[in-house]
C-alpha cells in the first residue's frame, strides 16, 4: 500500500507521544510529548501534498485509532496518584486529535495552489491551535463539569492558581499549561517546514 509510510510515521508519533507526555521537564510546564506530538500535523500534510484529501484522512483516522487504543492501554496502569491515563484527558485527546487534524486537511487542501509553504503553515498553526484549545479545555477546564466527581478528583491538581507562566497574574495551572504547549507546537510546526519541503521534493520527484 503506497500509504503505509505515512500510516506507520503516523502511528509511531502517536505512540510515541502518548508514551513521552508522562515524562516532565521544565519544573512539569511541559512534556516530552509536547516536541513530538505537532509531528503528527507533518505527517499529515505531506500526505495531503502528495497524494491528497483521501489519504490524509485515512492516515488521520488510523492516528485516532492508535490514539484510542493507546489511552484504553494507559487507563488500566495504575500509577500513585491514579490511572496513567484519567478519562478527561483520554476524551479531550481523542477528541482534539481527530478535529484538529480533519481541520487540517481542511485547510490545507483550500490552500495547496498558492505559495509551497503557505498550505502546511496556515494549516498547521491553525489545526494546532484548535488542538490545544480542545484539548485543554476538555482535559482540565473546572467549568466542564459532564465527566463527574471522580473524573474530576483525578485532574484537580491543574485548578492549582499559580503565576501565569510564572510571572504573570495567576490564573489556573492548566492555562499556563495549554499556552506553553501551544508555544512549542508553533515552533515546531514551522521548523517542520524544512523537512516538509525536503520530503515533498524528494518523494514526488521519485513518483515522477
Amino acid at each position: 500500500m503506497r500509504y503505509m509510510t505515512g500510516i506507520l510515521a503516523m502511528a509511531a508519533i502517536v505512540v510515541a507521544s502518548n508514551i513521552l507526555v508522562q515524562f516532565l521537564i521544565l519544573d512539569g510546564l511541559l512534556t516530552w510529548g509536547a516536541f513530538t506530538y505537532p509531528l503528527a500535523f507533518l505527517v499529515t500534510d505531506i500526505m495531503n501534498r502528495i497524494y491528497g484529501v483521501a489519504a490524509a484522512r485515512r492516515v488521520v483516522l488510523v492516528g485516532f485509532v492508535v490514539g484510542v487504543l493507546s489511552s484504553l492501554v494507559g487507563s488500566q496502569i495504575m500509577l500513585e496518584h491514579g490511572p496513567a491515563v484519567a478519562l478527561r484527558i483520554a476524551v479531550g485527546s481523542a477528541t482534539a486529535f481527530l478535529v484538529a487534524q480533519l481541520l487540517d486537511v481542511v485547510i490545507f487542501d483550500r490552500l495547496r495552489g498558492g505559495a509551497w509553504w503557505r498550505a502546511p503553515l496556515v494549516s498547521t498553526v491553525v489545526g494546532s491551535s484548535v488542538d490545544t484549545a480542545l484539548f485543554f479545555s476538555i482535559a482540565f477546564a473546572a467549568s466542564i463539569t459532564v465527566f463527574g466527581p471522580d473524573a474530576d478528583a483525578a485532574i484537580n491538581w491543574a485548578w492549582e492558581p499559580v503565576p501565569f507562566l510564572l510571572s504573570g497574574p495567576v490564573a489556573p495551572l492548566w492555562i499556563t499549561l495549554a499556552v506553553t504547549d501551544w508555544g512549542v507546537k508553533l515552533c515546531v510546526g514551522i521548523i517542520s517546514l524544512i523537512p516538509f519541503r525536503i520530503i515533498v521534493r524528494k518523494v514526488s520527484h521519485g513518483l515522477g
